[in-house]
């Protein structure tokens, strides 16, 4: 299925150049040993989870799959590589007919992982796998951290809505796809409009400060909005003062009023005044929104408060505190001269040793269905486990078979997290919900 059947407004341009130099001057020394061409596996994993991270969550997955689709090296692109002498001719012929046929697997957009978990598993010639690394790295790293950050905050929440508000807090494309791992990880809305456009996410908003401040007071302004975006719109009421705010927006718009917007202070306290004056003026079905900072622990902390939904920024573009998930992408097996595919690792100190080769990865669950352990190996998968297995093919022999509308990512997700035990939800500081086993 492709972008458009999915219905996506948006392409993805050419990725060949989201890349590090040493990809290509690695290929051009393989073509020139012969190594290029033989067949290879590479996993891309973490050694560990985020600090005091109980569980992990795949997103960006289908970025991913638009990523390797669109690896070419058209004209511009080559022009560039043979003007700054990254590469030779060879090499450069070789890349002018890139097209990845290969073979990826990996656990499904939305499913959790854990240390050690090969999220995604990439087959075909070195050449054409090792290219790869980079945007696959930048994409799950980045997409991934923003998830398990949203996941923590949905838990928080407690089944309250989640608007993502942080396209203002970190570079604007990284904006974008923040809004689609948010949406993955839990949240409802978006405020980003380009989320919405490429993805299909669905956005809210409606006014900020400024719009108060530039009418000559906010009785003015309250009517503007209201007149023009109707009773059911959400009108801030911190910028001058809180009672008064609420006082005059269900005077304007009556009991129909949608939503009231807080900002600043303490939300605890205020959600608390703002519900019982809203309640006393008749405005019952009013709901009320908070924004401000907030992070998992913060929205955890309005858990006995009367909100009814929050908007976060900052906190969840940045993976609250931890912004990358510590992917790394490793050659696990290769062929050798005799066409075998033998498992191949790197050892060194310092905790950087990796597991070679070709894996699978499955779940055990206990009696009751609760999940006891990630168990991953490289050989023959126990019978037990067989139907509990976690990867899915992607892509085959270079075509992408793996995409799915981003609800199914979403979707997955929730009962991902529902399977795991119970104190996989606590905010507090610990160690991966589920034991990593090496079969």
């Amino acid at each position: 299925m492709s972008t458009a059947e999915l219905g996506l407004p948006v392409n993805v341009p050419s990725t060949a150049l989201f890349t590090d130099r040493y990809e290509l001057t690695m290929l051009q020394a393989a073509l020139r040993s012969g190594a290029a061409h033989r067949r290879s596996v590479f996993e891309a994993f973490t050694r560990r989870l985020p600090e005091g991270r109980r569980y992990g969550v795949v997103a960006g997955t289908g970025r991913v799959l638009d990523a390797v689709e669109n690896f070419r090296f058209d004209a511009p692109v080559l022009d560039f590589l043979r003007r700054e002498g990254v590469v030779d001719e060879p090499t450069l012929e070789w890349l002018a007919g890139y097209r990845f046929s290969g073979d990826i697997w990996g656990y499904p957009e939305g499913e959790v992982y854990f240390p050690g978990s090969p999220v995604l598993r990439v087959e075909g010639s070195f050449a054409e796998a090792v290219l790869l690394e980079t945007v696959v790295l930048s994409i799950l790293n980045h997409d991934s951290a923003i998830a398990a950050a949203a996941s923590r905050m949905a838990v928080a929440a407690g089944g309250r809505p989640l608007m993502e508000m942080g396209a203002r807090r970190t570079h604007e494309l990284a904006a974008v796809a923040a809004s689609r791992a948010a949406y993955v990880g839990g949240f409802r809305t978006s405020s980003n409009l380009a989320a919405g456009f490429r993805y299909g996410i669905p956005t809210v908003g409606t006014s900020a400060h400024a719009f108060t401040l530039v009418h000559d007071t906010e009785r003015d302004a309250f009517t503007a909005q209201v007149e023009s975006l109707g009773r059911g719109t959400t009108l801030l009421v911190d910028t001058y003062d809180v009672g008064e705010a609420v006082r005059a927006a269900v005077e304007i718009a009556g009991p129909e009023l949608g939503a009231v917007r807080i900002d600043s202070g303490d939300l605890l306290l205020l959600a608390h005044r703002v519900r019982q004056q809203l309640d006393d003026l008749g405005a019952r079905d009013t709901k009320i929104v908070v924004t401000s900072d907030l992070d998992e622990y913060a929205i955890a902390s309005l858990a006995a408060a009367p909100v009814d939904s929050y908007g976060v920024g900052t906190s969840l573009v940045t993976g609250s505190g931890q912004p990358t998930c510590s992917m790394v992408y490793k050659l696990v097996a290769r062929e050798d001269s005799a066409g075998r595919l033998v498992p191949v690792a790197k050892k060194s100190m310092g905790g950087k040793t990796s597991v070679g080769g070709r894996k699978w990865a499955a779940r055990r669950v206990d009696a009751d269905g609760v999940a006891a352990a990630e168990v991953i190996g490289s050989g023959e998968i126990p019978s037990d486990l067989a139907d509990r297995q976690l990867l899915v093919p992607l892509a085959r022999a270079g075509s992408i078979i793996g995409r799915e509308p981003l609800d199914a990512a979403r979707l997955r997700h929730i009962e991902a997290r529902a399977s795991l035990p119970l104190s996989a939800t606590q905010l507090s500081r610990g160690e991966p919900v589920l034991p990593t086993e090496l079969l």
